[in-house]
């Protein structure tokens, strides 16, 4: 009976966080926060699944140390949140330099005494050299008790604690004199949370390393591995055309000029990739495309270059998969106008967001917004870039501020004109003014070289393609131990090409490439070739794994509707704990990437009477991919949640990445209580639950960023 009722709470439990996610989409996140996440009975119910757990522990008398330890973290972790629920205090409080407050505003909305007065001496911002992107948001503060005076900094990842109030930065005003700080005070619930998850990170890796434990018993182990996959071929296809553009080679010299965006011929091609999917279009390069758009404008605009990609915009206005931006326009004006007041969250309105983000974009370029090419050093010292049309300093010497402005221009009349060698003679000129004024706001040289590489070679393109190629044909000499081990050669060079690729980004950014979606699922490619190098001497199997999952990811990161572009982070992004909680997590999700082939394979070959012993086998090895998967997972969400705290002041926000975190760690979990649910002890059952289970990984990675949202598909 009570097996059944913890079975029950569980199931229900992930079924409505499930459904909180959609209905957050739809109602807002403060209404599921109010009727959901923040109810008495949700509650209520966490608390109910806790004590028929622990009933239901105790009677199977359990006595395993990490076991038990492992199931009392979860309890403390809960006892944490409880006590935050319920004791904590929040607030904001909104400061003008120069003024002094004691009063803050608490989650009710009621004016609240702080046992202190905090004093606003500055508030600023500090940008990336060079741009104006945000590096960080300070706040410099005073704090005011009694006879005690204490100067303060807050700014985004760095707290400042007076006794147990926590001060974060929140926001700021808009003419940069005033800051807003979250107020946070959790003596109770933030220890014990923290000493929850430090247990759970013991018992997790203790789970692992524990020699009589269940996951060193199946190292132990020695099973061959035999296997049958079916393989994936994808061939782009490449057309010609002419029209109007500049010769290559001047292209490619304007491609060379610096922009705020880095390189120039980056700049072109993500601009290239936005509009066509493609970094060229029918012959052209991407410098030849934008420089198109910027001095035959007329020409470029009745070209097919638009790719609509929504089903609902192509059908609304009659459009085919490719259209020129002049389609968009006619007698009576924008075609798209009437459309984007719309402000619904249906699929044709994001659709014709879509199409209206690429057309801005365009009249964006035509009218040279986006050239931030000409630096400008200020008396201070500070370099900022300038567009042509932009807003110049007063302290601007005319020359330079006429030379900013116009030279863009005389650049398109000498092209127009086909006066290539005056083309490219500005061209030179123009490069020679970024070295002289761009002074420490120019990338590093190693910087450029890395940029000029990684432009120059596809590396998801061409490894998607050889990775699944090889992975078919390892298939065919699995039992030709020699031929077979060409195999584990070439995968290692395809390990070899995409860390350079990693490495390359990573220079060019200066952070871990780990930004955006494009980027994660690099690094999930790259770890799931690690893991198959690592076990493949043990695992001759792991050669096939690791090439096909590694190639779907990284035909994944080809047409997933991803953006490579290489940008500044957010400032909350700047924290060694996101670095920590993405590898963590991209690490559990390869794992997991990993049980769910291992799956597929055994439906695939567990009738084929010649390969008899392959479903044990792999029962087996999907055992060995779950159990660390399982630990990546738990410590990853849980140092997200201390990241979390660090910047945000919760450790937990109920946004649907988070949720469905949980919902796959709660799912996956249920499968290694074999001795309670002997169900999965079937091999049948066990694949079948482990394959079905992993849509919750594509849907904590996947549906978040491209359909819930929430604050985590930012990147």
């Amino acid at each position: 009976m009570v097996k059944k009722a913890v079975i029950i709470i569980y199931i229900t439990l992930i079924a409505l966080m499930g459904i909180a996610t959609f209905v957050e989409k739809y109602k807002g996140a403060d209404f599921v926060g109010d009727v959901i996440y923040g109810s008495w009975w949700f509650s209520a119910l966490w608390a109910l699944g806790v004590a028929t757990g622990i009933v239901y522990f105790v009677k199977q008398k359990i006595h395993k140390a990490y076991v038990v330890c492992l199931h009392l973290s979860f309890v403390v972790i809960l006892l944490g949140a409880l006590a935050t629920h319920l004791f904590s205090v929040k607030g904001v409080i909104a400061l003008r330099e120069g003024q002094s407050s004691g009063i803050y505003v608490n989650e009710a909305g009621q004016p609240q005494e702080l046992p202190f007065n905090i004093t606003l001496k500055k508030f600023r911002v500090t940008y990336h050299e060079g741009t104006s992107a945000p590096e960080d948001y300070i706040s410099e503060l005073v704090i005011n008790e009694g006879k005690d005076r204490r100067e303060a900094t807050v700014s985004m990842n760095k707290i400042y604690q007076h006794s147990t109030m926590r001060l974060y930065q929140k926001s700021y005003d808009e003419d940069m004199h005033g800051s807003t700080l979250l107020i946070n005070s959790d003596p109770l619930g933030i220890p014990l949370t923290y000493m929850g998850y430090a247990l759970l990170f013991i018992s997790l890796i203790w789970m692992l390393v524990d020699k009589n434990g269940t996951y060193r018993k199946l190292l132990r182990s020695n099973i061959s591995q035999r296997i049958l996959l079916l393989g994936l071929f994808l061939a782009p296809c490449f057309s010609t055309y002419a029209q109007h553009a500049l010769p290559r080679a001047s292209a490619d010299k304007f491609g060379e000029l610096f922009i705020v965006y880095n390189y120039f011929f980056t700049f072109a091609r993500d601009f290239t990739k936005k509009l066509y999917g493609k970094p060229s279009y029918k012959g052209y390069s991407a410098c030849q495309v934008l420089t198109g758009f910027m001095f035959w404008s007329k020409d470029w605009m009745s070209q097919p270059i638009m790719k609509i990609k929504g089903r609902e915009v192509r059908s609304r206005f009659k459009l085919d998969k490719y259209v020129s931006p002049m389609r968009f326009f006619n007698s009576e004006g924008y075609i798209l106008g009437p459309y984007l007041q719309m402000n619904t969250n249906d699929k044709f309105y994001e659709q014709v967001m879509d199409v209206d983000d690429k057309l801005m974009l365009i009249m964006a370029v035509q009218h040279m917004e986006p050239l931030e090419m000409f630096p400008y050093t200020y008396s201070n010292g500070e370099v900022k870039w300038f567009s042509p049309v932009a807003e110049k300093p007063t302290e601007m010497q005319e020359e330079q501020h006429k030379y900013i402005q116009n030279i863009i221009p005389l650049l398109g009349d000498y092209a127009v004109k086909g006066d290539n060698r005056s083309v490219d003679e500005i061209l030179t000129k123009m490069r020679k003014y970024q070295m002289h004024y761009g002074a420490k706001s120019l990338p590093h040289p190693s910087q450029v070289w890395a940029e000029r590489v990684y432009n120059k070679i596809p590396f998801a393109t061409i490894l998607f393609m050889a990775n699944l190629t090889l992975a078919l044909l390892s298939v065919f000499f699995l039992f030709r131990r020699r031929i077979y081990n060409i195999f584990a050669v070439l995968m290692t060079l395809s390990f070899a090409a995409l860390t350079s690729c990693l490495l390359l980004r990573w220079i060019i950014s200066g952070t871990i490439p780990m930004n955006n979606g494009y980027e994660t699922t690099l690094v999930m490619a790259w770890l799931i070739l690690l893991v198959a190098l690592l076990l493949f001497r043990r695992l001759r199997i792991m050669v096939t794994f690791g090439l096909l999952t590694s190639g779907f990811m990284l035909l994944v990161s080809h047409i997933g509707q991803m953006n490579p572009a290489i940008t500044h982070r957010m400032p909350v992004l700047n924290s060694p704990l996101l670095s920590i909680h993405v590898s963590i997590i991209m690490m559990a999700y390869a794992l997991l990437s990993l049980t769910f082939i291992t799956s597929i394979t055994y439906f695939l070959t567990f009738k084929i009477k010649r390969l008899k012993d392959l479903p044990t086998h792999l029962t087996w090895l999907n055992g060995i991919f779950l159990y660390p998967a399982m630990t990546f997972l738990g410590i990853g969400i849980f140092v997200g949640a201390i990241w979390a705290n660090v910047s945000w002041g919760t450790y937990w926000g109920w946004d649907p990445k988070e949720v469905w975190a949980l919902i796959t760690f709660m799912v996956y979990a249920a499968v290694l209580h074999q001795n309670s649910l002997p169900l999965f002890k079937n091999p049948l059952w066990y694949h079948l639950y482990i394959a079905l289970a992993f849509f919750t990984v594509i849907m904590t990675y996947f549906g978040v960023n491209y359909f819930l949202g929430g604050m985590h598909s930012y990147a």
